[in-house]
């Protein structure tokens, strides 16, 4: 089956963690090819984060991955506020919860996997 490029889908994706690549197989077993963003390589800028949390309906705290050591070293029981977040997230991509897949106006993390499947 070949793929078809999904204009408007796009994968945050890290290649390492195998809910993303659980995730980026599902779509990709739909025949659809979406936009794979390497974030760790290539962070979101703050503009980014703003739209994709927009697109998710969260808030930024609810983006951070709370079990990564960074987290629980810097920022476990901080006040943080959201334009704070936005900032730490686009510094440090890897306390972003992954994978996030957008399709147009909405996005969705893909935990489980299977949440994906509401855009296919």
């Amino acid at each position: 089956m070949q793929n078809l490029h999904v204009k408007g889908m796009k994968i945050y994706h890290n290649p390492r963690c195998r809910k993303s690549r659980e995730t980026l197989n599902i779509i990709q077993n739909h025949g659809l090819d979406p936009e794979i963003v390497l974030y760790l390589e290539t962070p979101p800028s703050r503009q980014e984060i703003k739209d994709v949390l927009k697109k998710l309906g969260i808030s930024a705290s609810e983006l951070v991955r709370k079990e990564e050591k960074l987290f629980k070293e810097t920022y476990r029981n901080k006040e943080v506020t959201e334009e704070e977040w936005i900032r730490i997230l686009a510094d440090n991509p890897k306390l972003i919860q992954r994978p996030i897949v957008i399709k147009g106006s909405k996005a969705i993390i893909g935990r489980p996997p299977e949440r994906v499947e509401v855009f296919l």
